[in-house]
């Protein structure tokens, strides 16, 4: 097979000023004195994606995750090298990116669509679909500087996936947006990915490419770090960002807790206050006990409420943490393939630990309501309980594990 976008050997370099008269003393130099230094964005990737591939873009800010994408749409052109592409390529880069503020919605619709090399006539055939799509209502006849950036997310991202694209790239578009407009876009990424459209996706959120993207690529410092099985690919980065980060960790201290056999509870605010921005919401979280010893039976019941009639793949998560939010453990009901009740109303699930193997400590409990295999967060409560263990003297570390001795002479 053919890849459809081939990436050989690209260098993209910048110049950087200390100050904006060095760029003007450097053109006017009779001598051809040097003003800047020379900064590699891209260091010599190469890189071959095929049809019909997810591909997750993983690393830091600054690492050179959008200046790829960009590349590759043609926005920017390469210092060396070269980037190969077949087909008519769709991308949300940047908010409001292609979009002229004094046109309104429509207007812009046609603009984009122009720009992608499609004709009004054809456009004639899509628009109220991608009207219907971005679901701004009347605004759509209005300019789009008076948009929020939740509009211009909802346009630009109807427009994008609603022209037939043959590469769809998505830059972090997910993160702008309300959970049921990031569950409609999720729906629809899966939709064109099952026909065949390749897939450039960079989201902060590991999660997202480890379980949307079939292949992910790590960029670090303007090179590849790590190309492969998205899954690994992501533990391997989340690996090096935690020992990366270890030493600027918070020292967040061990709070100790009071005794308390009786169920412990948080409440949030009530229905009238959260269902017209939330699909589903944790309301209440509860412990069986707050002081516990290891091997001890642990309780966490979750009430949560649904405000649809029908929240598909509703799943959820529970995740155990230290005090300086080093991630312990992490089970939802998807992976464990639970169902869950996802239907309109109150709705209560209990997630029980027989025999708690982790040593002396005070750990935090996130809980976590998503949908689309984990894809879109709906209601996230982070240090929503804490338990705190304490023993006479059993062993040393975190985790008791079960073990044994051989005295071989």
């Amino acid at each position: 097979m053919e890849p459809i976008i081939e990436v050989r050997n690209v260098i993209k370099t910048y110049k950087l000023y200390d100050k904006p008269i060095d760029r003007l003393k450097e053109s006017l130099s009779l001598s051809n004195k040097k003003y800047h230094q020379t900064f590699n964005a891209l260091d010599g990737l190469n890189l071959n994606i095929f049809p019909g591939e997810a591909v997750g873009f993983l690393g830091r800010n600054g690492s050179g995750k959008s200046t790829l994408l960009k590349l590759i749409t043609g926005i920017l052109t390469p210092t060396h090298g070269e980037i190969i592409t077949n087909g008519r390529i769709s991308a949300i880069l940047e908010l409001g990116a292609g979009f002229n503020p004094e046109y309104t919605g429509r207007e812009n619709i046609y603009l984009n669509g122009l720009m992608l090399g499609i004709s009004r006539e054809e456009m004639n055939l899509k628009i109220e679909s991608i009207i219907e799509f971005a679901d701004i209502g009347s605004f759509i006849e209005q300019p789009v500087k008076l948009y929020s950036s939740g509009m211009f997310a909802r346009l630009a991202f109807a427009v994008s996936i609603n022209v037939d694209p043959d590469i769809l790239i998505v830059d972090e578009a997910l993160a702008v947006g309300d959970s049921r407009f990031q569950t409609k876009c999720i729906e629809k990424m899966k939709e064109l990915k099952q026909k065949g459209v390749t897939i450039l996706f960079v989201s902060h959120a590991t999660e997202q490419v480890k379980r949307f993207c079939n292949k992910a690529v790590w960029i670090k410092e303007g090179k590849i770090e790590a190309v492969g099985e998205s899954s690994e690919v992501v533990d391997i980065y989340e690996s090096y960002m935690k020992t990366d980060s270890a030493n600027a960790a918070p020292d967040v201290g061990q709070n100790k807790v009071a005794v308390d056999e009786q169920l412990e509870e948080i409440e949030t605010p009530t229905v009238s206050k959260v269902s017209s921005e939330y699909m589903a919401y944790i309301s209440k979280v509860k412990v069986n006990k707050k002081d516990v010893k290891t091997f001890d039976e642990v309780i966490v019941e979750i009430e949560y409420e649904v405000y649809e009639s029908n929240v598909k793949d509703l799943l959820l998560g529970v995740a155990l943490y230290t005090p300086n939010r080093e991630y312990i453990f992490g089970p939802n009901t998807f992976l464990e393939k639970i169902d869950i009740p996802q239907t309109l109303g109150k709705h209560t699930v209990r997630y029980i630990v027989s025999q708690i193997p982790l040593l002396g400590g005070t750990y935090c409990i996130d809980i976590g309501l998503f949908n689309n295999e984990g894809l879109v967060c709906l209601h996230y409560k982070e240090n929503a309980e804490s338990i705190s263990i304490t023993n006479k003297y059993i062993s040393e570390g975190l985790v008791y594990m079960n073990h044994r001795w051989e005295v071989v002479q």
